[in-house]
C-alpha cells in the first residue's frame, strides 16, 4: 500500500465522484469512523487515548456506479478500501488498519420491490435492520431476522459477516436466505450473482461472498427470501434441571423435525441474573397466544422492546456476593479475583434458583401449524422432565430482547469491561465445548453463558464474561488472554471461532487453526477478486498483498 497519500487530492478526486457534500476529512468524522463497537477499542477510549488508525476520508455514495469509480480511484493510488455499514460489529473489522478511504453505504437504503410469486425481495445494503423489516410488515412479510443490533446495523453488515438473528432456528441465518448478491470487487468491477441459472449448475457465490467481511468487494444490495407474516406466535418459559438436561432436550426436539423460532437455555448463572427484575414467572396459560389471524395481510406488530434500563443486575450480584462495599468497589474487587467468584456464583446459583436452568421457547407462523407444533414440543419437553412455567417468561424475554447490548457501556463507566463469545459445535462437542471455553475465560474473568441459535446438527453457546485491571494497558493485556484461551480451548474440540458476529481483527489470529488448507482457497479467491489487496486488508486472517499500483 502507497505509505504517502496527498489528503487534499483524495478530497478532490472523490468530490468529483460523488460531490462536496458526501466526503468528509474532518477529523470529528475521521475518529468516528476509526473503530466500531469492539469492546478492546472502548478500553482505550475510556482512558481518553485516540491515538489509532484512521481513514484519510469519509465516503458516502448513492450509486453502484459511484461505488465502481470510488473503487477504481483507491486501486490506481493502491489506497485501502474499508466498507462500513451501521458501525455496530464487536471485531474491528471496521477498523482502518492502514488509513484508506471508509466506504459508508447508509445512503444506498432503497427497499426495491416484493416479488410474491418468488417469496424474494430486493434491497439496498445501506437500509437500517429495523427498517427493513417495517417495510416488509407493512407488505405482510417478514425476514425473520432480529439480531439485537437491529436499530444499529444494517443488511450489508448481516450478509458480510454472516449474521444470526434471534429467530434462526426457524429461519435460518443470513446466509440461509440469500438468493442473490450484487458486488463491487477490488478490480471495480460489479458482479451480479442472482440469475435465471442461480440453482441449476456450479457452485454458490454467494456463499463465497456472504461472511467475507468485506474483503473480497463491496456489497451494494441483495435478493433476500422472505416468509409470510406470522398469524399467531406462542412463548413458554420452562425448568430444566441442568445445561446438559437442557441440551439434550433441544436436540430431541430439533431431531425430530421440529422447528420452534426462539430457543434460548441459561445455565446457572445466566438464569440466577436473569431471574433478577424481569422474568417474573406466572401461571400456565393456553398454548395460544394473544395475537389474531392476519387478515388484511399486515404483520401483527412484535410488542416493541422497552427502552433499556441500568438495573445493575451483575453489579448488585457482586456485591451480594461479597456482602459489603460499594457497587463500583465491590464490582472491581470480584472481578479481580474471578476464579473464585466463579465458584461462588455457581452455589449461589444452585441454591437460589434450586431448578437448574431456564429455557425460553418460542414458535411463530401459521395458526394452525403453529399451535400444533407448540403442542408437540410442549409435550416432548415435559416428557423430558422439563417444568413448564407458563407463558409469563417467554414474553418477558420478548419485551426485554435487547436489553443485553445496552447493559456494557455501564461496566466500562465503572472501571471493568465486558464482552460476548460465540462458538458453535455440533450435538456430540457441544458439552465439551461449554466446559472447554468456560474453564479457559473463568480463570480470568467472570463468566456465564447461554445456548441459542440450536439446529438440527448443531447450537451456539454464547458467553458473556466480564473483567477488570487497574489500568487500560493491563486491561488489553487481560482481554487478549482471554480471547486467546478462549479460541484456543475452542479449536482444541474442533467447535468454530465465531458463529455470527464475525472475525474482523479480532479472531483473525485463530482463522488458519480452523480452516487450515482451506485458508488457501480464500486466499486464491482475494487474489482474483481483489488483486492489489485494497479491500479491508488485515482482516480475516488473510496475507496482505503490496502490490505495484497497476498500469
Amino acid at each position: 500500500m502507497s505509505a504517502r497519500v496527498d489528503v487534499d487530492r483524495l478530497q478532490r478526486d472523490l468530490e468529483v465522484i460523488v460531490g462536496p457534500r458526501r466526503v468528509s476529512v474532518r477529523a470529528v468524522d475521521l475518529d468516528t469512523y476509526a473503530r466500531d463497537m469492539w469492546p478492546r477499542l472502548l478500553l482505550a477510549y475510556r482512558e481518553g487515548r485516540n491515538d489509532g488508525p484512521r481513514p484519510y476520508a469519509i465516503v458516502w455514495p448513492e450509486h453502484v456506479r459511484e461505488v465502481i469509480s470510488i473503487v477504481k480511484l483507491a486501486r490506481q493510488h493502491r489506497i485501502p478500501i474499508v466498507p462500513y455499514g451501521g458501525g455496530s460489529g464487536v471485531c474491528g473489522g471496521a477498523v482502518p488498519l492502514r488509513g484508506g478511504i471508509t466506504i459508508d453505504t447508509k445512503r444506498m437504503q432503497a427497499f426495491r420491490s416484493v416479488h410474491s410469486d418468488e417469496l424474494v425481495c430486493d434491497v439496498e445494503a445501506g437500509l437500517s435492520g429495523e427498517r427493513f423489516e417495517r417495510e416488509l410488515a407493512r407488505r405482510g412479510y417478514t425476514f425473520g431476522h432480529f439480531p439485537s443490533s437491529i436499530y444499529c446495523s444494517t443488511v450489508g453488515g448481516w450478509l458480510a459477516t454472516r449474521a444470526a438473528g434471534q429467530l434462526s432456528t426457524k429461519y435460518g441465518k443470513v446466509e440461509d436466505r440469500v438468493a442473490g448478491l450484487s458486488v463491487v470487487t477490488g478490480r471495480g468491477e460489479l458482479i451480479e450473482t442472482d440469475g435465471p441459472n442461480r440453482a441449476l449448475r456450479g457452485p454458490s457465490w454467494n456463499q463465497l461472498l456472504v461472511g467475507s467481511e468485506g474483503t473480497l468487494g463491496l456489497i451494494t444490495s441483495a435478493r433476500l427470501r422472505v416468509s409470510p407474516a406470522p398469524q399467531l406466535r406462542v412463548f413458554r418459559g420452562f425448568e430444566v434441571d441442568d445445561v446438559a438436561a437442557g441440551v439434550e432436550a433441544i436436540r430431541r426436539i430439533l431431531q425430530k423435525g421440529l422447528r420452534p423460532a426462539v430457543v434460548r437455555l441459561y445455565d446457572e448463572l445466566d438464569t440466577l441474573i436473569n431471574s433478577f427484575g424481569h422474568h417474573e414467572d406466572g401461571p400456565a396459560k393456553e398454548v395460544r397466544g394473544p395475537l389474531p389471524p392476519v387478515t388484511t395481510g399486515a404483520l401483527p406488530a412484535w410488542p416493541e422492546p422497552e427502552a433499556p434500563k441500568d438495573d445493575g443486575v451483575v453489579a448488585r450480584l457482586l456485591d451480594f456476593a461479597r456482602g459489603k462495599g460499594t457497587r463500583q468497589t465491590a464490582m472491581n474487587a470480584a472481578l479481580g479475583r474471578s476464579s473464585i467468584v466463579n465458584k461462588v456464583f455457581g452455589t449461589v446459583a444452585e441454591k437460589i434458583a434450586r431448578r437448574g436452568c431456564r429455557l425460553i421457547i418460542g414458535l411463530e407462523g401459521a395458526r394452525i401449524r403453529t399451535e400444533v407444533e407448540a403442542a408437540l414440543i410442549f409435550h416432548e419437553l415435559e416428557t423430558l422432565g422439563a417444568r413448564d412455567k407458563g407463558e409469563d417468561p417467554g414474553w418477558a424475554w420478548l419485551k426485554h430482547r435487547y436489553h443485553v447490548s445496552y447493559r456494557m457501556s455501564p461496566m466500562f463507566r465503572d472501571g471493568a469491561f465486558v464482552d460476548t463469545m460465540e462458538v458453535a459445535s455440533s450435538w456430540e462437542r457441544l458439552m465439551d465445548l461449554y466446559h472447554s471455553v468456560r474453564t479457559a475465560i473463568g480463570r480470568h474473568a467472570v463468566v456465564m453463558a447461554h445456548f441459542s441459535h440450536a439446529y438440527a446438527d448443531g447450537c451456539s453457546i454464547y458467553f458473556t464474561f466480564a473483567g477488570t485491571a487497574p489500568d487500560a494497558t493491563s486491561a488489553e493485556r487481560l482481554y487478549d488472554t482471554i480471547w486467546r484461551d478462549g479460541m484456543e480451548a475452542t479449536t482444541r474440540v474442533g467447535a468454530t471461532i465465531s458463529h455470527h458476529h464475525g472475525v474482523g481483527l479480532l479472531k483473525a489470529p485463530y482463522m488458519a487453526g480452523e480452516h487450515r488448507e482451506a485458508m488457501a482457497i480464500f486466499e486464491a479467491a482475494k487474489a482474483s477478486f481483489d488483486p492489489d489487496g485494497i479491500f479491508n486488508p488485515g482482516k480475516m486472517g488473510l496475507r496482505e498483498r503490496d502490490r505495484e499500483a497497476p498500469p
